[in-house]
């Protein structure tokens, strides 16, 4: 039988675990509103945007490259929507700075390697950009054949426009230099609180057959554009590519709180059920150590006789 000081400090220690998950639910809980309302509200805008570049992508058809290529690599857009040869593929990997939110970070890294491995496959090499000190930690420490280009630690929890900002600036950096043909972001899409999903998107390079519109969708033939298409598409496409990083930021952060909630509350469950387990044990101890007493004692009168 177990000693009874021992399930007793047992039982405290389960007991402050058990304070401490609670308190990391009650914190995810009031945070993963806020984030689910951000990410919900930022969805439509974020379809507009990709409806309005596939309409002004469709009705340039054909561009130059000869067109003005603009004061950054991010306003570059002839060198950036130029389909080339895929030699190797740029994975934005979006992961958090902070641990106990289940296997989130852990259903990324694998989507991560899953898609390192086949890329590898095909000969194409791979370059990470990976945002948050989680997916930074353990990527390290996996073997393949891939090369972490940039981390990003500051934002992975707190999703702002200037981190998708200077993502984006890298990866069009990046991309200019032909060190990347292709660029693809491994995130998870918020469903609801109890669940996401993880998933890769493309943001380039953006290919013909996914730029057609529907009938529904299609540009009025008397539209017209000031001062002309390739002056918006300029403007548009830095905008396409950040707003991608950034919705993929947002969409991360929401899910890492649903997750993170739905595992404090499974603890918190596991610590309650762990201390009425620890509760018997006691109180069988403790009659046991009772019944002993009153054995040894009868024994003792017994022997006076």
């Amino acid at each position: 039988m177990a000693n009874l000081k021992d399930i007793k400090t047992r039982i405290q220690s389960v007991q402050n675990t058990k304070k401490i998950t609670r308190a990391m639910k009650m914190v995810a809980a009031a945070k993963v509103k806020k984030a689910e309302t951000t990410v919900k509200s930022a969805r439509p805008f974020a379809d507009e945007l990709l409806l309005l570049f596939r309409k002004l992508y469709s009705k340039l058809g054909g561009f130059s490259t000869d067109a003005e290529t603009g004061k950054t690599s991010l306003e570059n857009y002839p060198e950036l929507l130029k389909e080339r040869e895929i030699k190797s593929v740029g994975l934005v990997v979006v992961t958090s700075n902070k641990g106990l939110a289940g296997a989130y970070n852990a259903n990324i890294v694998r989507k991560t390697l899953q898609l390192i491995q086949d890329y590898n496959k095909n000969g194409q090499k791979v370059v990470l950009y990976i945002i948050g000190q989680k997916g930074v930690s353990t990527l390290k420490r996996k073997e393949g054949d891939f090369e972490i280009a940039q981390t990003y630690l500051s934002f992975a929890n707190d999703p702002t426009s200037a981190g998708a900002l200077l993502v984006s600036e890298d990866l069009a950096n990046d991309f200019i230099a032909h060190k990347i043909d292709k660029i693809e972001i491994v995130t998870t899409r918020f469903n609801n609180m109890m669940s996401y999903s993880v998933s890769e998107w493309t943001v380039l390079p953006v290919k013909h057959e996914d730029m057609k519109l529907s009938d529904e969708h299609a540009i009025d033939p008397i539209m017209s554009f000031e001062p002309d298409v390739h002056t918006i598409l300029s403007k548009l496409v830095p905008m396409y590519i950040t707003n991608s990083v950034y919705q993929a930021l947002l969409e991360a952060n929401a899910s890492e709180l649903a997750s993170r909630m739905t595992a404090m509350s499974a603890a918190s469950n596991n610590a309650e059920e762990m201390i009425r387990t620890l509760t018997i044990d006691y109180n069988k101890a403790r009659q046991w150590a009772i019944t002993q007493e009153l054995v040894e004692i009868v024994s003792g009168a017994d022997a006076q006789r």
